[in-house]
C-alpha cells in the first residue's frame, strides 16, 4: 500500500492510495471460509462445497467489500495520524482517469478529493475587551411577574352586568333565527354556549352587548362578529367549518351567566402559592423573591448574548477566511441530493458562516480545556426544564418532578445533542468571562429585548 497527500493550496487536498494483492488477500480469504462453512449447496454436505464454487458464486463481492474496507480505514487512519482537519467527507476525484477494477488483479489506485479547514489561530486573554450586559430585574419587570402570579392565580366571579373593560365570559343560550326574527323550527341551538364578546372583531356587533344583564336576550350575526372566522363561527356553534362558511343568520343570545375574572389579591395566601407555605411573609419579601428567582435567567440570557458578541469579535479577529468552495458545494449537494443545486447556491454561504463558528469554537474549547460529562448534560436538561415551568408560572416545582421531565427529555437523541452543546456553551462562557476584559453594562430587560431583535 502506498498513500499520498498533495495540498498546494491549504484547503483543497488530494489523497491518492494504492492497494496492492496483499493487503487485502488473507481478509478475502477469511471471509470465504467463512461463507464456505455456511453454504448450502445442493448435493454437497453443509461445509464441504469445492471452494472453487464458493469463489466463483461470492468471490468479486467479497473482493470488493474486502478492498472497499481497507481503503476507507488507511484513508481516515492516515488523516488522524497527520492531523488532517477534513471537512465533510472524502469525495471521488475527477482527477482520476480510471476507475480501478476491482474484477481485475492489483494493485488498484483511488484518488480522492479531501476538503481542508483553512488555517488560523484564536487566542482571548485580558488584553481583548468584550461587551458584557447585566440585565437589572428593575420595578418595571418585578410589577409584571406580579402581576403575572396575580393573574395565575386568579379565578372568574359571577357578575350581574357585562363589562367590557373587564373581558367578561358570558355563558347562554344561542337559538338561530328566520328571516321575521323568530326562532327557526329545525335551526341550531346551543345551550350554555360560552361567548366573549371582547373577542368579537366587528365593533358594530360588540357593541350589541355593551351593558348586557342577567337574562337578556341578544340578537346578533355571527357571520358579521367574525367575517372570515370559519373556526369561531363552527366552535361557537357547535358546527363544521363548511357549515359555518355558508350560515348568514342572526341569532338570539339569552344571557344566563356573566363571569368576571378577578385577578388573586397580594396577600399571604398568593405568597404561599407561589413560593411555599411560610417562605415568604411580606410584599416587599414577595419582590425580593421574585427577584432572586429571575437572576438566573437573565444571566443566561446575559450569557447567550456573550456568546453571540464572542462570536463576532472571534470572526472580525479571524478575518475572511479561503473556503475550498467548490468541494464544499459537492460535499453540501450530496448531503441534500432532494433539494437540488438552488439550494445549496442559496446556503451555501450561511452555511459557510455557521461553520466558521464551529471550527473558532473547536479552538476556544480546546484552549480552555472544556469537557462535559453525564452530569453536565444532565444540569442542562434540569435548567431546560425549569425554564419550561416557569413559562407556565410554576417556580416552586419540586425538584423530583423537574429531574423526571428531565430525564424524559434526555430519552430523546436530538435533545441530547442540544444539551452537550448547551452544557459547553455554559462552561466556555463561563472561562471566557474570567480570560478577557469584560465591558460591563446594565441594562433593563426593555433594553436588551431591544438589542436582540
Amino acid at each position: 500500500m502506498n498513500i499520498s497527500f498533495e495540498n498546494p493550496d491549504k484547503v483543497n487536498g488530494l489523497l491518492t492510495i494504492t492497494v496492492e494483492e496483499a493487503d487485502f488477500k488473507d481478509s478475502v480469504e477469511k471471509t470465504l471460509k467463512e461463507y464456505r462453512k455456511k453454504a448450502n449447496v445442493p448435493g454437497f454436505r453443509p461445509g464441504q462445497a469445492p471452494m472453487g464454487m464458493i469463489k466463483r458464486q461470492f468471490g468479486a463481492s467479497v473482493r470488493y467489500d474486502a478492498v472497499n474496507k481497507f481503503v476507507g480505514e488507511q484513508l481516515y487512519k492516515y488523516i488522524k495520524d497527520n492531523n488532517i482537519q477534513m471537512l465533510g467527507e472524502p469525495l471521488p476525484s475527477d482527477k482520476q482517469q480510471e476507475p480501478a477494477d476491482i474484477e481485475k488483479p492489483a494493485p488498484y489506485t483511488f484518488v480522492f478529493d479531501i476538503a481542508v479547514a483553512p488555517e488560523f489561530s484564536i487566542n482571548l486573554d485580558g488584553r481583548n475587551k468584550i461587551d458584557y450586559y447585566t440585565i437589572k430585574a428593575d420595578d418595571k419587570l418585578v410589577d409584571e411577574q406580579v402581576e403575572m402570579y396575580q393573574s395565575r392565580a386568579g379565578k372568574y366571579e359571577k357578575a350581574e352586568e357585562y363589562d367590557a373593560e373587564q373581558n367578561d365570559l358570558l355563558k347562554g343560550d344561542l337559538r338561530e333565527l328566520d328571516a321575521d326574527g323568530n326562532t327557526k323550527e329545525g335551526g341550531i341551538t346551543v345551550e350554555s354556549a360560552v361567548l366573549m364578546p371582547s373577542y368579537i372583531k366587528v365593533d358594530e356587533q360588540k357593541d350589541l352587548f355593551k351593558g348586557a344583564k342577567l337574562g337578556d336576550i341578544i340578537t346578533f350575526n355571527p357571520r358579521k362578529a367574525y367575517p372570515e372566522g370559519e373556526a369561531e363561527i363552527s366552535s361557537l356553534l357547535k358546527i363544521d367549518r363548511e357549515q359555518a362558511k355558508t350560515l348568514e343568520s342572526n341569532f338570539s343570545y339569552q344571557i344566563t351567566e356573566i363571569q368576571r375574572f378577578k385577578k388573586a389579591e397580594l396577600n399571604q395566601e398568593l405568597f404561599d402559592q407561589v413560593f411555599g407555605e411560610g417562605a415568604v411573609k411580606s410584599e416587599e419579601e414577595f419582590r425580593n423573591k421574585i427577584v432572586e428567582g429571575l437572576k438566573p435567567q437573565l444571566e443566561t440570557n446575559s450569557d447567550y448574548k456573550f456568546m453571540l458578541d464572542v462570536r463576532t469579535y472571534c470572526e472580525n479577529k479571524v478575518g475572511e477566511l479561503t473556503w475550498p468552495d467548490a468541494l464544499l458545494k459537492r460535499i453540501m449537494l450530496l448531503n441534500n441530493k432532494d433539494k437540488g443545486e438552488d439550494f445549496v447556491e442559496k446556503n451555501y454561504a450561511e452555511s459557510i458562516k455557521q461553520l466558521e463558528w464551529h471550527l473558532i469554537k473547536e479552538q476556544l474549547v480546546k484552549a480552555n480545556d472544556i469537557k462535559v460529562d453525564d452530569a453536565d448534560i444532565k444540569a442542562a436538561a434540569v435548567e431546560m426544564a425549569r425554564m419550561q415551568f416557569a413559562q407556565y408560572g410554576m417556580t416552586n416545582v419540586p425538584d423530583e418532578y423537574v429531574e423526571n421531565y428531565a430525564g424524559e427529555l434526555l430519552k430523546k437523541r436530538e435533545a441530547v445533542d442540544n444539551f452537550v452543546e448547551r452544557a459547553i456553551d455554559v462552561k466556555l462562557a463561563a472561562a471566557i468571562k474570567k480570560t478577557v476584559t469584560l465591558n460591563e453594562k446594565e441594562v433593563t430587560l426593555d433594553e436588551f429585548n431591544e438589542m436582540m431583535k
